[in-house]
């Protein structure tokens, strides 16, 4: 039987009974009866259109609220209940699953923007936020070209070019260096995908000057060696005091690629994984000592060379590796320290930890190169680093060797009045005396 006929059994009972009572009671009555009770049928229909308005204005619409009906109302309510539990169910379905995305787009290292068909913002994760300088709270529904101004930015955006990403420096933002992406999908949507490549970028702007700084500084010994060579090779003019001078500048060029090709080669090995660290016990006290003695031969008498070794801990590491580090520590010192000036060489432990640092009295440099001072050929003054026969590699080796033996390097300097060069060994690296005489004893 249809829900309609259901629902009118009622009416038709009704309406039979009171033509029962007609013959009966009279038509009056019988039409009083049935008026009756249809007025209050009416009533109560009334009071449930009024329930359900209320609990459609007023209620959480949840299937626990939905007020309780009488007759067909009951079945209308029932339903109404179910239609409530099933919507509350996929609602729930559906945010878990946004809730889901949000936490996995948000735990990408990716920014993600999503856009609508006018490129305003819809939803954000965090790490777009970083990227390009937006809040969600405050930024949702702003169109992005009102928050990312780049022209680069604002014309990639209106060219639709999806297939082509778009590289933009955020100089606002940490200087970052961007790749930015739009992926259209779903109606008119857009995804903003921006990556944080600063990174690769710098690794390839090494590359480059890298390549250049090599290029450059074997360039001009070659220029020196072959000028004189064919000036050598002319017969015509033969003066033993100027070939005399042409083959001592020839060696002396001829040294210094030697000395680059050197570093070049003891930076590749240190930069290898797969060459593992050969580590023995180093008597540092020794080494220093040697260390000093060669300093001193470097100097030729120009500067106080001291030596300070205020303990008899020996080190575990790579003997030839760390007198590299050392050795460039001290001939820097050297180089960049005016004559008469005083320079010391420095063993002692601290906190547990061994501490190897050289300090001078030298020009000392300037708050904003320091960090950049172990970047490969980075010079602060090129021309006089070329004058005092530095490579350009020798704080890069130093910091290559400290890190593979699990120290930090650290720079402290002041312009005209010194630098300190400090190598800080962890305390599981350090042999102190007590351990000697155990390993003596075992033995």
């Amino acid at each position: 039987m249809s829900g309609f006929w259901q629902r009118s059994i009622g009416l038709i009972s009704l309406i039979l009974f009171s033509a029962v009572l007609w013959p009966i009671f009279g038509a009056v009555y019988a039409l009083l009866f049935f008026s009756v009770v249809m007025l209050w049928s009416i009533i109560q229909h009334m009071r449930h259109i009024a329930k359900l308005e209320q609990w459609l204005q007023h209620s959480d619409h949840t299937a626990a609220s939905i007020p309780e009906g009488f007759g067909a109302w009951d079945d209308a309510f029932a339903h109404l209940a179910r239609y409530v539990r099933t919507h509350s169910q996929s609602r729930e379905q559906l945010s878990l699953a946004l809730q889901r995305m949000q936490r996995a787009t948000s735990a990408m290292p990716d920014g993600i923007v999503i856009l609508d068909e006018v490129d305003r913002i819809e939803w954000c994760n965090p790490v777009a936020e970083q990227h390009l300088g937006i809040k969600l709270d405050l930024d949702i529904d702003q169109q992005i070209i009102h928050l990312v101004r780049q022209v680069p930015f604002v014309e990639y955006l209106a060219a639709r070019k999806y297939s082509k990403p778009l590289i933009l420096n955020q100089t606002r933002h940490q200087k970052l260096v961007l790749l930015l992406q739009l992926v259209p999908y779903g109606y008119k949507q857009k995804l903003l995908i921006s990556r944080d490549i600063t990174r690769f970028e710098r690794l390839e702007t090494m590359r480059r000057d890298f390549i250049a700084n090599v290029s450059h500084e074997l360039r001009t010994p070659l220029t020196v060696i072959g000028g004189f060579l064919e000036t050598l090779s002319d017969e015509n003019d033969a003066n033993p005091k100027l070939n005399k001078r042409a083959l001592v500048l020839m060696s002396e060029q001829t040294v210094r690629m030697q000395h680059l090709v050197e570093d070049l080669l003891t930076l590749s090995r240190l930069e290898n994984a797969q060459n593992k660290i050969k580590e023995k016990e180093i008597d540092i006290s020794t080494m220093l000592h040697d260390l000093q003695m060669e300093a001193e031969s470097l100097s030729n008498g120009h500067h106080q060379i001291k030596l300070n070794i205020a303990t008899s801990s020996r080190l575990l590491g790579s003997d030839s590796e760390l007198h590299s580090a050392f050795s460039n520590l001290v001939s820097n010192a050297i180089r960049y320290t005016p004559e008469g000036g005083e320079i010391s060489i420095n063993w002692e432990i601290q906190d547990g930890r061994g501490l190897f640092y050289v300090q001078d009295s030298g020009i000392g440099i300037e708050p904003e190169h320091i960090p950049r001072l172990t970047e490969r050929f980075y010079r602060v003054d090129s021309s006089r680093s070329r004058e005092t026969g530095g490579t350009g590699l020798g704080l890069a080796i130093v910091k290559h060797v400290s890190n593979r033996h699990q120290a930090r390097f650290k720079i402290t300097s002041k312009a005209g009045k010194g630098s300190r060069f400090r190598i800080q060994f962890p305390a599981k690296r350090i042999i102190t005396p007590s351990d000697q005489t155990t390993q003596a004893v075992a033995k």
